[in-house]
């Protein structure tokens, strides 16, 4: 059980990592906190009273009272990020005692573990503001929804954004092969497939193979083909925490697992070939997919069929318009990844893009 006094949450500078201030002389309290800690990553600094040294409790990113230290941290300076912690699922007088010290929040083990575990962790990360996630998705097979995927995620790394791209179409070849890093070591998705609960955002982001300055999340050569939805949405919402950009190559089709992801997107992006054929596969695509995205908008791929243009595609399926893809983007030669090159028109195109929807809270 847990309940919220204030929703007012610590100050958290993005990148800094530091664990949580403990005070109790509850033994079997103290046990259960330190390995809750343990599980979210997190080293504490425990005491029990308020701490001689006032930086460890003005500083600390999360301080953690038991509900038998309650009456020594009352003269302790008000500050955010207290959380009571009781173990006595009966006892009303566990709300006074947190109004007493100023408590953000009251919670008492075990109901409360996996909220409080997600807390710690948040704190150990330096959780600031969440990548922008934008996900990609052809009108059509072949309509090159996967080379703009990797496009946007190679622009956004080479202008110094913490990047992540993501495979979600498991029969789509893999983007590590698309990126030229099909043996570069790393975790792919199957490795994920039993992660519940929460997923550590540096510990899966070092656990990515680094290709072109960016990691990439991508299916490896053996038969699985899925990822259970709880662990797909562990996963992407570890990406998320990290800041900048994640950008989702999607399948042309919606399961539990894609549904999951398009839950998590900030916007999505329909491309769609100019032709008659094109528009009608991707309004049924545009029809499912937007039952669960809010945010879809057309990129058009040309050339353009004789009495179509951009603006007449984005008018028949009624969506808004991001641009068109320049016609020399398709084919890829030279075995350079797209985007790679700085100066072209499919790296200008997503340059563009990413001025548009710029990227805030990133970093390498």
């Amino acid at each position: 059980m847990a309940g919220a006094i204030t929703h007012d949450r610590p100050p958290t500078a993005e990148g800094r990592q530091g664990g949580p201030l403990i005070v109790t002389e509850d033994v079997d309290l103290l046990d259960d906190l330190l390995r809750l800690c343990a599980a979210a990553g997190a080293r504490p600094e425990v005491h029990h009273g308020i701490p001689e040294r006032r930086e460890s409790w003005e500083a600390a990113p999360l301080v953690l009272v038991g509900d038998d230290a309650a009456r020594r941290v009352r003269g302790a300076l008000r500050r955010r990020g207290v959380v009571l912690v009781g173990r006595d699922q009966d006892d009303p007088g566990v709300w006074r005692r947190g109004v007493e010290i100023g408590a953000d929040h009251v919670l008492v083990l075990p109901d409360g573990e996996q909220w409080l575990v997600d807390r710690i962790a948040d704190v150990a990360e330096g959780v600031g503001r969440p990548a922008l996630t934008v996900g990609v998705i052809g009108g059509r097979g072949g309509a090159g929804a996967s080379t703009l995927a990797c496009a946007l995620a190679v622009t956004s790394a080479r202008e110094g954004k913490r990047t992540l791209l993501v495979d979600a179409d498991p029969l789509g070849g893999g983007l590590d092969v698309l990126l030229g890093g099909e043996a570069a070591e790393g975790l792919r998705w199957p490795a994920f497939a039993a992660s519940r609960g929460r997923v550590g955002g540096g510990a899966l982001e070092e656990s990515l193979p680094r290709l072109h300055a960016l990691r990439v999340l991508s299916w490896d050569r053996s038969d699985a083909v899925t990822v259970p939805p709880q662990a797909v949405r562990a996963v992407l919402a570890a990406a998320r925490r990290r800041g900048g950009a994640v950008v989702v190559d999607l399948p042309r089709r919606v399961d539990e697992g894609v549904a999951e992801i398009l839950a998590q997107l900030d916007l999505g992006l329909l491309v769609v070939p100019a032709d008659l054929r094109s528009v009608a596969a991707a309004g049924r695509v545009a029809s499912v997919v937007g039952m669960v995205l809010r945010d879809l908008r057309i990129v058009v791929r040309g050339p353009c069929a004789p009495g179509l243009d951009e603006r007449e595609v984005a008018r028949l399926l009624d969506l808004p318009l991001v641009g068109e893809l320049p016609e020399e983007s398709f084919p890829l030669d030279g075995g350079q990844p797209p985007g790679s090159a700085a100066k072209g028109p499919l790296s200008r195109f997503c340059a563009a893009f990413w001025e548009r929807v710029p990227v805030e809270g990133g970093g390498v």
